[in-house]
């Protein structure tokens, strides 16, 4: 009896207490409190204070990993010869329906046949580039452009101003008394309001060239001398009525940005081409079109999948339609860059690699120079040639151009390539990455949180 009224006290003491600090509590609140002494109570809070400082904790520790990463590869680069060069073809121009389409895989080759459409020009010429660079290369895209529009020649330029910010503010002015050249450096924040705005934070990746709406280019090259020698990237060249909708992209583009006065008006005839279809990226509207034109490829996959592509981050949709690929026969050859020229996307790229390798998708790494390319062909029949990486800023962000070509001539010639570019590339070996180094390993681990941001 002692013992049941002894319990019955202490319930009683604990139910007391309970109250009086919610009475308190009630007490110390007052609605005119200031915001800074919420935060203060919130802070101390056991659950708020571990969460902030487990997420502090993992964000030093992520910068510090990207650090560290960053001197090693720095050191390496320095201590690396120069190199001779890397394997590429030269690939003839080949038929695909009403259009003729030519591949590019040496920069300084695509380069001179850009030039060149330039110099033919007639009436207009539409140019947008991620990145043009101030060298020797991008001086002679400029001064060229220039001579063409004082020769009456309509020429709009579009360049991407993140892209450009390392790129002298001095290269980027042009001349004003040309009333044929119009420039545009694309910014997505106009007003105060739009930094509230997810989709303005998307970038003008697109890399494309149209002159007289009949030849077109396409594909993953900036404008700059490094490029031109040093990177193996992917270009297309269009022949034909395909090449309309590579304008109106442009002018889509372009119009969207300006007031009506200052609207592109001259439009190309277009039609509906069962060969080349072009998709676009538009962050604005929230379509996305190449992603879901990669998984729908690969879904139809029956015997193989080539894959190249820069920065090999997938989304769970798109990885799970390789696994399933594999699991019905499909070979899939995945070919990436070992070392490029972002060390933050190489790591949190090499995180997917266990996996792959465990599914049976082959992962091949270019060593002697950075692959920027972002192409794929399957089955011998279908290839895509564009500026969209496989990551979320590419699949879900940027403003992006693909292209889709059915032809079984280009698939052969997408899939030469391909094979040209292992002769540089290693196949990893699943026995080989399970015994890479620990702290390759956990690395990869604590960058895997940045997947959401690339």
């Amino acid at each position: 009896m002692r013992a049941k009224r002894t319990r019955q006290a202490l319930r009683a003491i604990q139910t007391t207490t309970r109250v009086t600090g919610a009475l308190h509590a009630i007490r110390r609140w007052r609605p005119e409190r200031t915001a800074r002494e919420l935060w203060h109570d919130w802070r101390r809070l056991p659950v708020v204070r571990m969460t902030a400082a487990a997420v502090a904790g993992l964000l030093a520790l992520q910068a510090a990993t990207v650090a560290v990463l960053s001197v090693v590869v720095a050191s390496r680069r320095k201590r690396r010869r120069l190199l001779e060069g890397f394997p590429y073809l030269h690939l003839p121009e080949t038929p695909v329906g009403d259009n003729s389409v030519r591949v590019y895989s040496y920069g300084r080759d695509l380069y001179d046949a850009m030039i060149a459409a330039i110099e033919h020009a007639k009436e207009r010429i539409y140019l947008e580039s991620f990145i043009w660079k101030d060298d020797a290369v991008g001086e002679e895209f400029k001064e060229r452009l220039i001579r063409r529009a004082r020769e009456g020649v309509d020429v709009y330029i579009i360049f991407d101003g993140f892209g450009n910010l390392v790129v002298p503010g001095a290269f980027k002015q042009f001349p004003l008394d040309i009333p044929h050249l119009h420039v545009m450096r694309y910014t997505p924040f106009h007003r105060p309001w739009h930094i509230f705005d997810p989709r303005r934070y998307a970038l003008d990746h697109r890399k494309l060239l149209v002159v007289d709406g009949r030849i077109g280019f396409i594909g993953g090259y900036n404008i700059g001398s490094l490029y031109a020698t040093e990177w193996r990237d992917t270009h297309m060249r269009i022949r034909g009525p395909a090449v309309a909708d590579l304008a109106q992209s442009f002018v889509d583009f372009w119009n969207a940005r300006h007031s009506r006065v200052k609207r592109i008006r001259r439009r190309y005839q277009r039609r509906f081409d069962p060969f080349i279809q072009l998709h676009s990226n538009d962050a604005l509207r929230l379509t996305f079109p190449i992603r879901d034109m990669y998984i729908d490829a690969i879904d139809r996959a029956d015997h193989h999948i080539y894959l190249t592509n820069a920065y090999f981050v997938p989304d769970h949709v798109l990885l799970e339609a390789l696994k399933a690929a594999v699991e019905r026969g499909v070979d899939v050859q995945v070919l990436l860059p070992w070392t490029s020229n972002h060390i933050v996307a190489d790591w949190v790229s090499r995180g997917y690699f266990a996996d792959c390798l465990k599914y049976g998708i082959r992962i091949f790494g270019y060593r002697k120079a950075m692959i920027h390319a972002k192409t794929c062909t399957i089955d011998g029949q279908w290839s895509t040639i564009g500026t969209a990486n496989l990551d979320r800023l590419s699949s879900v962000g940027n403003y992006e151009i693909n292209v889709e070509i059915y032809s079984e001539a280009l698939a052969r010639q997408m899939e030469e390539l391909f094979t040209c570019d292992k002769l540089n590339a290693p196949e990893l070996t699943l026995e080989g990455w399970i015994h890479r180094p620990w702290y390759q390993e956990v690395s990869e681990r604590i960058l895997a949180p940045l997947r959401l941001m690339l």
